[in-house]
């Protein structure tokens, strides 16, 4: 449960989830490229890259004197399987169909009638 802790508060942070994208983007960025997106100290954004390998959702590569860095999937998909694989197998398709009937509705409020949500919920069980 630790891993999932230090996942969490790895993601807490607007900078780290932002650090995140740019490894995401541009994996292989050393610190001082990374720094340049921010308006932080080169040692502020090591410490928050710390925290993100500790949650491992960065992993690094020495080449010389640099460390580069890489964005890990692994902890993101073990989040992602733990809470939405068992429930999205059976809700999502629902969810996502009441969804777009609402919006449809909302949308369609110019002459359509009232059963047209519980039509479009029903053919998308069939």
């Amino acid at each position: 449960m630790k891993a999932m802790d230090a996942i969490f508060q790895a993601l807490a942070h607007a900078h780290r989830r932002r650090i995140l994208d740019l490894v995401c983007d541009d994996p292989g960025m050393t610190v001082t490229e990374i720094a340049t997106h921010f308006e932080t100290s080169r040692i502020a954004v090591m410490k928050h890259l710390k925290i993100l390998e500790e949650a491992e959702l960065v992993t690094t590569e020495r080449d010389g004197r640099e460390k580069r860095h890489y964005f890990n999937v692994v902890p993101i998909q073990l989040v992602y399987e733990r809470w939405t694989d068992r429930y999205s197998r059976f809700l999502a398709p629902r969810l996502t169909a009441f969804k777009r009937a609402l919006e449809a509705d909302i949308e369609g409020e110019n002459g359509d009638d009232r059963g047209a949500f519980e039509r479009r919920a029903a053919n998308q069980d069939d």
